[in-house]
């Protein structure tokens, strides 16, 4: 067993006679605060002097800032955001990794009823057009941009800035301000901390934009705030074990930007920002940061737990460290091989001497976005668990499967300046629709969770008008090849038989070709009908474009747009001899 305490929900299920499913956690979470910046001002009276957040400085020994600190220079930074004439209608842009300035700001904003939108460094570092970056300026018109460091985003700057908009950077140059110069009357800033109500906008979050240009999704006040009351009501260890995070996912993504930063101020905790990556190039950061800072809280992708779990064979001091206060381990963003989830597992039990929760979760910018948690252990990865204290989960057929839709407090009212698409994601009971499907690990007891069963619109029918549920099959192929590809683009539309074209892992070349094969082959053999046979497969050595849309700037692929901007690859799939080619 896990030494943390965590939720006994109890549900009631509702079965109509069309099949659709309604399940609930019925009741409401207890309050923390009505707004996240409450959550700072309580913490800076109570415990003023625990830290809130690190950061290295200039790589060296951590920059430790408490609660008291944060809460004086969040004060004195907010009123310097109105004296600039931003508020509802004009708010903050913010072009930055994650950094204490970045966050001050945020929380400034907040504080004082000033919207912020952190946009992912992609849209600034690598697109070469900044499309997407001159859309979400157009729509938000912010009033101020602020960009960690003035000469590495000054081009991305460029493109977006107007005659009023003000700018400010951590590093500044030419005509931009130093954001630590910004100082104000701390009693305004007060004052429009009294004034906050529930349905003001807190922040803008953006969607991937993978079709399309980003939408602005609205988070206000009392949608943060309710989705860390079902946080809290979740992990009941907080409340006894304020939350130490060592943390490198980006803000501008609901599940750090959101979830993760939220529950380390609405609980006292203390964040240390991981300047590293689940990357061959930056995991010795996050190793280094591990060698020091015990987590309670720990979240990654599957591939940086791989790396995580290899470091821990060979470094029983680094594991040591590591499980030392951990109360459970996280992961999202990809479908986890069981080879790791055991090997993270067992390394648990040999260096803490207890089970530690190992799991993962469902939701979606629109949805706060904790929605769906599994906090039960299981024997393998995928279960994503059951909905929160106040979220409806409804289930409606859709060929052969179970679409998700959800309703709760924490979820949003829409897209900024877009009634259109905010029409298009709401169905007339007004539950908001996830775009998933979702799978019962067991039919006859919802209450053991479910498993994602692919994204509705990815899935397509054969020739032979067999439906392809593509993100489950994509899922196991990917598994399969056991860190040769990094992700695969399932095609076969209106085909006689599937294929795949695949982007390779680092370093796999044509010499890998064998292994490529044999591992196809295995695949292939194991299917159980031409819903999941693939026996065609192009190793895409160009990677994915994100200016293109096939890829989004959380890495993920865009299948559609994959199988839209490379023909020349579909071509191949099919003109060529069955087996794996390279284009």
């Amino acid at each position: 067993m896990t030494r943390a305490q965590f939720w006994a929900p109890e549900f009631r299920v509702e079965k109509r006679d069309d099949g659709t499913i309604l399940m609930e956690h019925p009741g409401q979470a207890e309050r923390l605060a009505d707004t996240i910046p409450a959550r700072l001002k309580y913490w800076a009276d109570t415990t003023p002097e625990a830290t809130y957040l690190a950061q290295r400085a200039d790589g060296g020994d951590w920059r430790r800032l408490s609660y008291g600190q944060v809460h004086e220079r969040v004060r004195s930074l907010g009123a310097a955001l109105l004296d600039l004439g931003l508020s509802q209608d004009r708010p903050v842009l913010i072009l930055s990794e994650n950094s204490l300035d970045h966050a001050i700001l945020a929380l400034a904003a907040q504080y004082v009823g000033v919207p912020s939108a952190a946009v992912s460094t992609a849209f600034s570092l690598v697109s070469e057009t900044h499309d997407k970056l001159i859309g979400v300026a157009e729509l938000l018109r912010p009033g101020l941009i602020f960009a960690s460091d003035g000469a590495r985003y000054a081009k991305a700057i460029d493109a977006i800035r107007t005659p009023d908009t003000k700018v400010a950077a951590s590093a500044p140059t030419g005509d931009m301000m130093d954001i630590a110069g910004l100082t104000g009357d701390p009693a305004k800033a007060d004052a429009a901390f009294d004034a906050l109500t529930g349905d003001m906008v807190a922040k803008y979050l953006f969607t991937s934009g993978s079709t399309g240009s980003p939408k602005a999704v609205i988070n206000t006040h009392d949608m943060l705030a309710r989705n860390q009351d079902m946080v809290a009501d979740c992990f009941r260890f907080l409340r006894d074990h304020p939350p130490v995070v060592v943390d490198w996912a980006p803000w501008s993504h609901t599940a750090s930007g959101n979830k993760v930063f939220n529950m380390v101020l609405c609980n006292g905790g203390s964040y240390y920002i991981d300047e590293g990556k689940p990357t061959p190039h930056l995991i010795g950061e996050t190793l280094r940061n591990l060698h020091e800072i015990s987590p309670t809280w720990y979240f990654n992708v599957p591939a940086g737990y791989e790396m995580l779990l290899d470091e821990f064979r060979k470094d029983r001091a680094l594991a040591e460290k590591f499980f030392a206060q951990l109360d459970m381990m996280m992961y999202a963003g990809a479908g986890m091989a069981q080879h790791i989830w055991d090997g993270l597992l067992q390394m648990a039990r040999d260096v803490a001497g207890h089970d530690v929760l190992l799991t993962t979760a469902l939701g979606a910018t629109e949805t706060g976005p904790f929605a769906l948690m599994c906090t039960e252990q299981q024997d393998a990865p995928g279960n994503v668990g059951v909905p929160a204290r106040g979220i409806t989960l409804k289930l409606v057929p859709n060929e052969d499967k179970l679409e998700a839709r959800l309703k709760s407090p924490s979820i949003t009212q829409g897209y900024y300046q877009d009634a259109k698409t905010t029409a298009e994601h709401f169905d007339e009971e007004g539950f908001y629709l996830l775009g998933d499907a979702l799978r019962p690990a067991d039919p006859d007891d919802l209450t053991k969770g479910f498993f994602f069963d692919g994204r509705i619109a990815e899935n397509f029918k054969l020739a032979t008008g067999t439906w392809v549920a593509v993100g489950a099959l994509r899922a196991r192929l990917v598994d399969h090849f056991e860190g040769l590809i990094r992700d695969a683009v399932i095609v076969g539309e209106n085909r006689e038989e599937l294929g795949a074209l695949v982007f390779p892992a680092e370093g796999v070349t044509d010499a890998d070709l064998p292994a490529l094969q044999n591992k196809l082959d295995s695949f292939a053999a194991a299917a159980t009908g031409s819903s999941n046979r693939v026996r065609r497969m192009v190793v895409l050595t160009a990677p994915p474009d994100l200016d293109k849309g096939e890829a989004t700037d959380k890495g993920s692929i865009n299948q559609r747009a994959v199988i839209r901007e490379r023909p020349a690859a579909v071509e191949q799939l099919y003109q060529a001899p069955r087996g794996v080619s390279f284009l």
